[in-house]
């Protein structure tokens, strides 16, 4: 569940990024014992996030982060109707020397929360890198969606990517404009290459986080359009959530897109997966 870029363009070749994926899913309990010095509860919704503090301190005070924190909670809140699991564990670690938002993980069940985030952050972290910062909500948006297999880790980093920037546009965070700037500078890290075999098969960086984001944003217009825009993916995802198929959750993918698909009356979303997933999909992103 980590995207450890600071340029959502910086490239990671597909071995690196799989291996990546793969060590922290088998690392899954690291920071769960870290010692903390400082926590607080804060709500999202009706439900809690308990942000625990390990050893450092932020130039701006710890304050600063919560109220981040908070405020990356709201955008997600605002977007699935609700926080989509009722505890969460934020566990924020400092690092001496850094600044900005440096890198987040996100697992599910861990330690007897439904989801536990570790946050590494710089203790020189400036406002205005806290206030443009999108790992934070990028992470959150994680906790929305069931542990998915790594063939199809695609799809969880491609709806954490496209509905993170959407979601803080809905509460203030984000001009618009400036979010679809960053999609159609972002998106073309996701249209195949030579020698792609589908999203289910290639895991190259720029696939797995921008072909899965290409992939619902072509699945937004698609339901878009079948519903004379009375639904988008958003209800699809809200119908998810409400359903129970969270971090927590390991479902099989094919009940997630069936549950999706009755929220919106469409076949989009099951149609649209059994091409992309083993087929190259190009998509004229500027006519789109």
């Amino acid at each position: 569940m980590e995207r450890k870029l600071l340029d959502r363009r910086a490239f990671v070749s597909g071995s690196v990024a799989l291996a990546l994926s793969q060590n922290l899913r088998a690392r899954g309990q690291f920071g769960r014992h870290t010692p903390v010095e400082f926590s607080q509860t804060v709500q999202a919704g009706s439900s809690r996030l308990q942000i625990d503090f390990a050893h450092g301190e932020f130039a701006l005070g710890r304050v600063a982060v919560i109220d981040r924190i908070e405020a990356a909670a709201k955008a997600v809140t605002t977007y699935y109707g609700r926080f989509p699991v009722s505890l969460a564990r934020v566990l924020v670690i400092p690092e001496a020397g850094e600044s900005g938002v440096l890198q987040g993980t996100t697992w599910g069940d861990i330690g007897g929360f439904p989801a536990f985030l570790r946050l590494r952050i710089g203790e020189d972290v400036t406002a205005q890198e806290l206030a443009s910062d999108w790992i934070i909500t990028h992470e959150l948006v994680h906790t929305a969606l069931a542990d998915l297999s790594d063939d199809q880790h695609w799809l969880e980093e491609g709806i954490a990517s496209y509905v993170e920037p959407i979601a803080r546009v809905q509460t203030g965070q984000l001009d618009a404009a400036a979010m679809w700037a960053g999609m159609m500078d972002g998106m073309v890290n996701g249209e195949p290459e030579a020698g792609d075999r589908g999203l289910d098969r290639t895991h190259t960086w720029g696939r797995t986080y921008w072909g899965g984001a290409m992939f619902c944003l072509v699945a937004d217009v698609g339901i878009r359009r079948a519903t004379a825009n009375r639904k988008g993916l958003q209800d699809a995802l809200r119908a998810i959530v409400d359903a129970g198929g969270t971090i927590n959750t390991d479902w099989p993918l094919a009940k997630l897109l069936e549950i999706a698909d009755r929220a919106t009356k469409t076949d989009v979303l099951s149609t649209m997966y059994a091409k992309w997933s083993g087929t190259p999909v190009e998509v004229d992103l500027p006519q789109l």
